[in-house]
């Protein structure tokens, strides 16, 4: 590290490593240290006491604030010190104490897209995968290779098993245990057994969406998750050339379901992979 680097955005006890780069527009608050091979964009604002390890690539008008740790190693047994990256898109938000580790041999990266909000005390761990405008609500906790698409809003303390999925536009509640993949579109809550309880429509009308987009995805909300026929039959009846997009993404990302989808019932009532497949194991 080199204590000589000043520019006129970073406070006298900002510590920045030499093979830092940094754009001439950011800001770095007091006491903030910042490692090797970190890139910062334009306009980039970072709060007192961050930490960004190394191998971080922050995009322009990002703001980082007191206390978050950035491309730290990944907490995974695996991990040999190998060269791995952290990536934020521009104008995300990275509030107060937050986590971001780097990813591991397995993905080599962890990013998380644009106009995302990462509230505090969050944890993202290695090999995550965050879409744009994500909403991830206080003590959010993901555990390795989990991801999330776009537009998706994540409740607080919500729990999250390697390897979930969560589809666009979807919300989960607040408190949340996600061990299977939420549906695009679809809104999951509930704690200690978690549930899929009908269409995100609130979010989707407040997004522009048509009202026949929102009420073919309810019907086809009815017949997936509400019908007693098997999964198998359900995505089957909906997979015809009239279908929405919408709903072709709702069946396909079902289909491609390897952890299980989380259902309107309880997992003892059938919520398992549609191929009966475990992924395998990571950490946290």
């Amino acid at each position: 590290m080199s204590r000589a680097r000043h520019a006129p955005g970073w406070h006298a006890s900002a510590v920045v490593d030499d093979a830092a780069r940094i754009a001439p527009s950011a800001t770095v608050g007091p006491y903030t240290v910042i490692g090797p091979e970190v890139e910062i964009g334009e306009r980039v604002r970072i709060g007192p006491h961050v930490f960004i390890e190394r191998d971080t690539r922050v995009a322009e008008d990002v703001r980082i604030a007191k206390g978050a740790v950035l491309g730290s190693d990944p907490q995974d047994l695996k991990y040999a010190g190998e060269r791995t990256f952290l990536e934020i898109g521009a104008r995300t938000v990275v509030r107060e104490f937050a986590t971001l580790n780097r990813g591991t041999a397995a993905g080599g990266l962890t990013r998380v897209g644009a106009d995302a909000l990462v509230m505090a005390y969050v944890h993202i761990a290695h090999d995550c995968l965050v879409g744009d405008h994500v909403v991830l609500a206080n003590g959010v906790t993901m555990a390795g290779h989990v991801e999330i698409g776009e537009w998706a809003i994540v409740g607080g303390l919500t729990g999250i098993q390697q390897f979930t999925r969560i589809g666009r536009h979807a919300m989960v509640g607040g408190g949340a245990r996600l061990v299977r993949d939420v549906g695009p579109y679809t809104l999951v809550r509930g704690s200690p057994v978690t549930r899929t309880c009908g269409i995100n429509r609130i979010g989707l009308e407040r997004r522009g969406f048509e009202p026949d987009a929102i009420r073919a995805l309810q019907s086809a909300y009815r017949k997936i998750f509400r019908s007693p026929d098997p999964l198998r039959v359900s995505l089957a009846a909906l997979d015809t050339e009239d279908a929405t997009p919408e709903v072709r993404e709702l069946v396909a990302f079902i289909r491609r379901s390897r952890r299980g989808i989380t259902t309107a019932r309880s997992r003892s009532e059938g919520d398992a992979p549609l191929e009966g497949r475990e992924p395998r194991s990571g950490t946290g």
